[in-house]
């Protein structure tokens, strides 16, 4: 694996108006937390940054498959999906606010914080271990898929009879 790109030069490219590069990099993804759980790739993911100059900008398209692990989101077993990244950004500078990106500074492309924030955009609603997982038992936490179908529980009395139990009849 080629060394971890975090910030790229664009200037270095030297590229003229019209011109474009493409480049296979790696970078470091900072974890996501949600719901209070950490979700990262293990290693720095290989992207691929297609690279155009515009008169007086960039304009820029980054694409990778990124393999996130992390706690299922229904029983908390480990889970393990590969998450597809495709996202475009358009710097002219001068342009309004529309037309500038976050990510450039000057020639300096942040690409750890792009691929961070279109992986946090292209995530599925549910990361899981499987998509038939059961998840956790309501009443005792059991993980269901490893109860089988004979896990089940008393179901409780109904609360509109309560005040029948109370009564003594001696």
């Amino acid at each position: 694996m080629a060394g971890e790109t975090h910030t790229l030069d664009l200037g270095q490219l030297a590229l003229s108006s019209g011109e474009g590069r493409r480049l296979d990099l790696d970078t470091r993804v900072e974890p996501l937390v949600l719901a209070g759980q950490r979700y990262a790739p293990e290693h720095a993911v290989p992207v691929r940054i297609d690279i155009s100059r515009t008169t007086n900008g960039y304009s820029l398209r980054l694409r990778a498959d990124v393999p996130l692990e992390g706690p299922c989101m229904r029983c908390l077993e480990d889970a393990e999906r590969k998450v597809a990244i495709d996202a475009r950004e358009v710097d002219q500078p001068g342009e309004g606010e529309d037309l500038s990106s976050p990510y450039l500074d000057g020639d300096g492309l942040d690409l750890g914080a792009w691929t961070r924030d279109a992986l946090a955009l292209a995530l599925p609603t549910k990361i899981v271990c499987r998509e038939d997982c059961q998840g956790l038992c309501a009443i005792c936490g059991e993980n269901l898929n490893a109860a089988g179908p004979e896990h089940a529980h008393e179901p409780e009395p109904d609360p509109r009879w309560a005040a029948l139990r109370e009564l003594r009849l001696e």
